[in-house]
This record gives structure tokens, C-alpha cells and sequence, in this order.
């Protein structure tokens, strides 16, 4: 190492205290910092004024930007140089401005059609969690670079331990933060993904719902019929059709077609962003009609306030909620008998009926025929008749 460099690291280390300047316009953190390209001390100001607008009061402005100045003062003790690394000014965000501007970037996400309605309210939800557990617990997350691997560990905790949730819902939240902190790195927030070398916890069973039963069917067919025939024709959606919770939240009543007796599936809304026709069983019009849907306009939700035609759009977790805390309270069966089961019920007593696995497939809109044979009961895969009596030349 030449002596020139030599001296360069070591004058890197020089600074002047950072100060706090009050102006009539603008409130800024002044320092000096050396600037190797000048080879003298060089000023440094980061303005404030945009992270005191949403501050209220003199004291707590003042507060804040002390604080700053602490924060910088001790950057400076540890070497840390803005003119040779990289810095910018939103380091020193405040967290509360970082998450409004983060709901604000997922409104317009789906705004422009870029995020689904269903991801957004999720996300907002997750969010929603961790703000308010920070805001509960006290955690030091006064800025938004604050938010690191330790906020995250113990945050995921909490999730999963003192709320003695899944361990499914906890790797949602996982995924969720990773999503999080990645927009937070983009925006220069954070300086580095506070995920990293977090693992998803593996459980020991599939997808934690199971098959319904005949006998349970029945016992939901008849309570939806005497408490809540709309709930019936959503569920008749999910069982018969294979329109996913999602999807059924979003249809309208133009997208029926009685005179063809089908369904279409807008790819805004669908899973793999393509349009779909699927069959409109005869008893799912009858029941229909029946409620007297089409009476409503065709621009009217499908389902809204009550589970009845709206112009209110209801997201995918008002059914999971009926069924949770309504359907499967009041009988009492298994917490495996998931909402999303009825899809999987559906298709896996289709093949038991022996509908042929091409109709099953476009129904479902599986990308492949392996995926559908996935759900053909073990008792009823059979030898292929083709080749039992096959005998070749050997």
C-alpha cells in the first residue's frame, strides 16, 4: 500500500461533529466529512424537512433531530465516510413514513391492475400485524432502517410461538416480509434483506385440509339450504365448478351465460392470467334462478353484503370467515375440512364417478392431466383393460 493511500484511509477517518440547523425554511444536519477527491473536509447536509411534516410539536421535531444527529455522530465514530461509500438520505426515514408509502405503493399496484384486489388486502393485512406489534412491544424500529434480522426473528416468533399459530401461517408471513424488505432494500430503507437465511419451516403434513366425507357434505348441503342458500351457491361454485375462493369473489353476473350454461373466467382474476369457459351444471342455474340473481344488474358483484348481488366487492376472506366461524362451528366437524376443500372434494369425487380425467381437467383448468390425476383415489385407479391381454413377440 502506497503511502498516498495510506494517508487517504487514515484523513478518511476525520470529521466535525454534525449540528442541527434551524432556518426559517428548512431544518438540516450540517457536518464535515473528507472528501478524498478535494483532499480537504467537506460539508455534508441532509435536510429534515420532509420527515418533520409528520411530526407535531416543537419538542418532538426537536427530538427527532437530535437523534439524527446522534445517529450520524456515531456513523462518523465508526469510520463510516459519505463521500467514499454510498449514502443516501432515506436512511433516515422514519418507519411510520416508510410503511404509509409502502400501503400507498400497494394501492396503486393494484390500481393498475399489476397486484390482485385478494394479494393487496393480504398484504395489508400482514402488515397491519406488524405494525401493530411493534407499536405493542415497544421495539426499537424508530426509523426504517432499524428494521433488520433481529426485528424480523423476533417478530416471526410471535407469529408463531405467543400466537400459537401454523406453521403454514407463519412461513406466509415469511414470505410476506421477504417481499416486504425487498421493496424496503429498493428504496434504499434498508442496506440489506433482513430474510436472509431465514428457512421456511417444512411441515410434516401436505397441505393441512382434507377430502370431505359424504356424510359431511350432506350436513353442509342441508344447514347452507335452511341458513344460507347464497353461502350454498358459493360453495356450489368451489365443489362443482373449481372456482377458486379468489375468483368467486370477483365474479359478476354478466359473466353467465345461461344459453351456453357456462362460466367465464377473466384472466384479470384467474390464477394463471388467462380467459376460461368452464360448464354451468344444470341444479347450479336451477339454484340460481332460484335466488333470483339475474334479477340484479349485470355490472352487480355475484357475491356482496350477505352473500347476496352488489355493487360492494367482498374479498375471499368473507367466505373463509363464514365457513370458519359459522359452518364449521355450528357442526362441529374437522378444521381439516378447510373452505378450499370443497374443491378438492369436488374433483376427487368427479373421478370417482368416472368422469373422464380430459372433462375434470378443463373443469379444474389443470395445465396437464398428471396434475389432475393427483386427486384419482388410490381404491379406484384400476389396471389399463388396453393392455391387460397385450402380448408381444417375446
Amino acid at each position: 500500500m502506497t503511502v498516498s493511500k495510506q494517508k487517504t484511509i487514515a484523513r478518511s477517518k476525520e470529521y466535525r461533529e454534525p449540528v442541527v440547523v434551524w432556518g426559517e425554511k428548512e431544518v438540516k444536519i450540517s457536518f464535515y466529512a473528507f472528501d478524498p477527491e478535494s483532499g480537504s473536509l467537506k460539508r455534508k447536509l441532509i435536510r429534515l424537512n420532509r420527515e418533520l411534516k409528520g411530526i407535531k410539536g416543537k419538542r418532538a421535531k426537536k427530538e427527532y433531530a437530535d437523534g439524527v444527529a446522534i445517529r450520524i455522530r456515531d456513523e462518523l465514530k465508526g469510520g463510516w465516510n459519505p463521500w467514499m461509500q454510498q449514502s443516501d438520505d432515506l436512511v433516515y426515514v422514519l418507519w411510520t413514513e416508510a410503511c404509509d408509502r409502502y400501503k400507498a405503493y400497494l394501492v396503486k399496484q393494484q390500481n393498475e391492475h399489476n397486484m390482485r384486489p385478494e394479494s393487496v388486502a393480504s398484504y395489508m393485512s400482514y402488515h397491519r400485524v406488524l405494525m401493530r406489534w411493534v407499536e405493542k412491544e415497544r421495539k426499537n424500529v424508530k426509523y426504517a432502517y432499524q428494521f433488520d434480522r433481529r426485528v424480523v426473528d423476533a417478530f416471526l416468533d410471535y407469529v408463531y410461538l405467543d400466537k400459537n399459530n401454523g406453521i403454514q401461517t407463519r412461513n406466509n408471513y415469511l414470505a410476506w416480509i421477504r417481499s416486504f424488505s425487498t421493496w424496503m432494500l429498493g428504496k434504499s430503507y434498508i442496506e440489506k434483506n433482513p430474510t436472509e437465511g431465514i428457512p421456511r419451516m417444512k411441515p410434516k403434513r401436505g397441505k393441512g385440509r382434507d377430502v370431505i366425507p359424504d356424510s359431511v357434505l350432506q350436513k353442509i348441503h342441508d344447514y347452507l339450504e335452511r341458513n344460507n342458500r347464497h353461502f350454498l351457491l358459493a360453495c356450489y361454485l368451489l365443489h362443482y365448478m373449481f372456482v377458486r375462493p379468489h375468483e368467486i369473489a370477483q365474479l359478476k353476473i354478466e359473466d353467465f351465460s345461461l344459453s351456453r350454461q357456462t362460466l367465464l373466467i377473466h384472466g384479470d382474476i384467474a390464477k394463471n392470467w388467462q380467459d376460461a369457459v368452464v360448464t354451468l351444471p344444470v341444479h347450479v342455474i336451477e339454484l340460481m334462478v332460484d335466488l333470483r340473481v339475474f334479477d340484479s344488474p349485470g355490472s352487480y358483484y355475484l357475491f356482496s353484503d350477505d352473500f347476496k348481488p352488489g355493487r360492494e366487492f367482498r374479498s375471499e376472506k368473507f367466505f373463509r370467515d363464514y365457513w370458519t366461524r359459522k359452518v364449521r362451528k355450528d357442526l362441529g366437524f374437522s378444521d381439516r375440512y378447510k373452505f378450499y376443500s370443497l374443491k378438492d372434494t369436488g374433483i376427487t369425487n368427479m373421478l370417482r364417478a368416472n368422469t373422464d380425467v380430459l372433462s375434470v381437467r378443463d373443469q379444474a383448468r389443470h395445465s396437464s392431466i398428471l396434475i389432475t390425476d393427483i386427486y384419482t383415489p388410490k381404491d379406484i385407479k384400476q389396471a389399463n383393460k388396453l393392455l391387460v391381454n397385450y402380448k408381444g413377440v417375446l
